[in-house]
């Protein structure tokens, strides 16, 4: 692969990760959680919020067309967000995700624009764009411990009445084996063809792609 590829998508990790992360932290600062803040986690220092293996994950993302990644998870007292301890998890959830949309929006602005780049700049570009919007619909898969799930349990508790809440203590057990879930779920996806994975995570990236490009 040619060496601008790799630089590109080697940036794009970093700046999908950092973007993510660090908004979740500044969401949660501004919800009146100081936790992330204290921790330094409030920063667009990608060394802050780089997991190893999950940085990893992404690079082979980048480079295969198709995987997951992740950063340092932003450390988060939910009894001290507003909107309660729920509600408030579910919009610091929806930050990251939103973050990387913002960022892919920002990127493809040349494009919405019909401004002509020159050389392989328009390819670099499309290659951190994508890399945003993977991150993002990846992280909306409502499964925990992904953004998707604390969005998900956000909705149900903003919503009165006795089904919702039982919905939201079914919810609630349900983290125990999240986790398993999505991995055999990646697993599924990735080594025995049935692509479940992809299946939730296409119509969305193509969904923002077609929203961010204006195709």
């Amino acid at each position: 692969m040619d060496t601008r590829y790799l630089l590109a998508g080697a940036l794009g990790i970093l700046l999908a990760i950092d973007v993510h992360e660090c908004m979740h932290a500044w969401t949660a600062d501004r919800l009146g959680d100081p936790t992330a803040r204290l921790m330094g986690r409030v920063s667009l220092n990608p060394l802050v919020h780089l997991d190893p293996l999950g940085t990893a994950m992404m690079a082979l993302a980048a480079f295969s067309g198709r995987g997951i990644g992740w950063g340092k998870p932003v450390p988060v007292n939910p009894l001290h967000l507003k909107y309660g301890p729920r509600v408030g998890m579910g919009l610091v959830s929806l930050a990251g995700p939103l973050a990387n949309l913002a960022t892919a929006g920002i990127l493809g602005l040349p494009f919405r624009l019909g401004i002509r780049l020159p050389g392989l700049l328009p390819l670099l570009l499309l290659q951190m764009l994508f890399i945003n919007i993977g991150l993002a619909a990846f992280n909306l898969i409502p499964l925990p411990p992904l953004d998707g799930y604390g969005v998900l349990q956000g909705i149900v508790a903003s919503v009165r009445g006795p089904t919702a809440f039982r919905l939201s203590q079914k919810l609630a057990t349900f983290e125990q084996q999240g986790a398993l879930m999505l991995f055999l779920l990646i697993i599924a996806s990735q080594y025995i063809g049935i692509d479940m994975l992809g299946g939730f995570m296409d119509p969305v990236v193509n969904l923002f792609s077609k929203w961010i490009l204006g195709l």
